[in-house]
């Protein structure tokens, strides 16, 4: 199965540039080196989103759960790098209750 509503994935910005690309961030800085060191930078954070974009496109959901605040979807893939590689990647997604958009909560090398 692919996450439900796919082509309509929402990346906000403040999410890749101030967590996954942000290597002061508590929680975001093992991430943050991992995607900068395949050349994702927070100026150009369009070029992750994108590329989280088609992999949440191509690649099927391994999990799916519900919670008090919608259904969460696990995807892996492989990510379409800007340094050229290909990384495995994790992503997690929430479809919030009452909504039908699937919204970007994490991702992070497998």
């Amino acid at each position: 199965m692919r996450l439900p509503n796919a082509e309509l994935a929402l990346i906000e910005r403040v999410k890749l540039v101030e967590y996954l690309l942000d290597p002061g961030h508590p929680d975001g800085a093992g991430k943050a080196a991992f995607f900068r060191g395949r050349a994702f930078h927070p100026e150009r954070w369009e070029i992750l989103a994108g590329a989280l974009l088609q992999l949440v496109q191509t690649h099927e959901v391994v999990r799916a759960t519900s919670s008090p605040h919608g259904e969460k979807f696990v995807v892996d893939g492989t990510l379409a790098c800007p340094d050229g590689s290909a990384a495995r990647v994790r992503t997690i997604w929430i479809v919030d209750s009452g909504q039908i958009r699937p919204r970007l909560i994490s991702a992070y090398p497998q």
